[in-house]
């Protein structure tokens, strides 16, 4: 196993009491905020984070201190900073240990991009699952009013923050920026049609950036240790794809399903997914084969098990048909998995999650689980198969049709696991409906079940 850079991101996870501000700023905790107030400008701090080309970790990978820049000049305030805690993406839970086990790590990266964006409110939005989450944030928030790292005129400087934990109602639709924002005001979590962006006119119709938990944490860490510390890890921008701004620094991977050791592990971006299985993960289990993994929790789609040697970065994953990378949550499947039953969780999720504004994702999103069911209950046909993939090109922003990305996540499973694993689907309709698999008129529906 080749030589791994030491975690920076969970450096104090593990260590006793590693929550508290005593074990917090015994490891150098809050110097990286007295060196900003100090020495350092707003337009500073955003300059360091843009050069260190980093990008958000909750998903869509924008480049941050770019983000920041969408802020209007010369704006009265004031400007909020929404905290994407919804950790909803299933196999995703790196975000759950930084807050539970470090939190100050995150409230320090929270209080530099306030600073750097010249926020004077937070906003954490916390996923409702996280009890524990919230306890210890909330007794960390304390601790710092009581240091004045929070509150007015922050380590002597000109700079005020309060932060305010908001928990929220556990749906997947929240961790939308835009959702998340509907819901922070008190409303139903319906994305909002985009222009306006949120830089523009977001929480309370002010300017707000939505900033992900393990995207602040690094900010700390840039801050602290320089933009070219950033960028000596990680993968430089592809010469062929104008359109990748590299993928730097260390990354947070959930690795579960079928491993010997499922976790939470740090390495560089760009780390293959097969050596995330193998050197993190003590490889597949029981001694089987892999067969496919998620790469970026379920809405990136599927790596078949000759894709395994795929890094794990922002522009790679979609050379193999994938999305992105999304959470970086990997799951892994071994070669017993069935694909039809893969693909009937993951529409159902889909389904169940589904805000319904859109026709195609309200739509598209229940038919595609109810054929998954006709199909798995001996009905299939070979035609559905067509049927699906057709749902699955036609629902998301990308071939633009919804508001939100919801659909996308919805359809790439759909696709992948279908072109990539079709002659498997095929056997199956055809074995378990012998006598009507080839059928290509309307066929009746079964009588719909709840899904949950």
């Amino acid at each position: 196993m080749p030589q791994r850079p030491e975690p920076v991101l969970l450096a104090n996870v593990g260590k006793p009491d590693s929550w508290t501000l005593r074990v917090y700023e015994q490891t150098g905790g809050y110097q990286a905020l007295r060196k900003a107030v100090k020495e350092m400008t707003p337009v500073q701090v955003i300059d360091v984070v843009k050069a260190s080309g980093l990008r958000g970790r909750g998903g869509a990978g924008f480049p941050t201190g770019l983000k920041w820049t969408f802020l209007p000049k010369d704006h009265p305030g004031p400007i909020y900073m929404c905290i994407n805690a919804d950790e909803s993406e299933p196999g995703t839970f790196n975000n759950r240990i930084l807050m539970e086990d470090d939190p100050h790590q995150v409230i320090e990266g929270i209080i530099l991009s306030c600073y750097a964006t010249r926020a004077t409110t937070a906003y954490l939005y916390l996923r409702y699952e996280y009890p524990l989450c919230w306890d210890r944030l909330q007794a960390a928030i304390d601790e710092c009013y009581a240091k004045n790292y929070l509150g007015k005129n922050i380590l002597g400087s000109d700079f005020s923050l309060d932060i305010f934990l908001h928990r929220g109602a556990a749906a997947y639709i929240c961790g939308e920026e835009t959702g998340l924002i509907e819901s922070l005001e008190g409303k139903r979590a319906w994305p909002r049609i985009k222009p306006p962006f949120p830089a523009v006119e977001g929480a309370f119709r002010k300017p707000t950036v939505v900033n992900n938990i393990e995207t602040v944490a690094c900010v700390k860490h840039i801050v602290g240790r320089g933009a070219d510390w950033f960028k000596s890890m990680g993968v430089p921008p592809d010469p062929t794809n104008p359109r990748d701004a590299g993928s730097y620094g260390p990354k947070l991977y959930c690795l579960s399903g079928h491993v010997n050791r499922p976790g939470c592990y740090e390495a560089p971006l760009g780390i293959t997914c097969r050596e995330l299985i193998d050197e993190f993960g003590g490889g597949v289990w029981k001694g089987r084969k892999g067969k496919a993994a998620i790469p970026g929790g379920i809405s990136m789609g599927l790596l078949a098990e000759q894709e395994f040697d795929t890094p794990l970065d922002f522009n790679a994953l979609g050379k193999v048909g994938c999305m992105g990378l999304g959470t970086a949550a990997v799951v892994v499947m071994d070669e017993s998995t069935s694909m039809v039953d893969f693909l009937y969780n993951s529409c159902r999720f889909f389904q169940h999650e589904s805000c319904g504004q859109c026709t195609p994702c309200r739509e598209g999103t229940a038919w595609s689980l109810r054929m998954l069911e006709r199909i798995r209950h001996g009905n299939g046909r070979l035609r559905d198969l067509d049927l699906l993939l057709e749902i699955g090109d036609t629902i998301g922003i990308i071939p633009g049709t919804t508001i939100c990305g919801l659909a996308d996540g919805a359809a790439w499973p759909i696709k992948n696991a279908i072109r990539k694993f079709r002659e498997e689907f095929e056997n199956y309709i055809k074995n378990t409906n012998p006598t009507g698999y080839m059928v290509t008129e309307p066929v009746p529906a079964l009588v719909q079940l709840a899904a949950h």
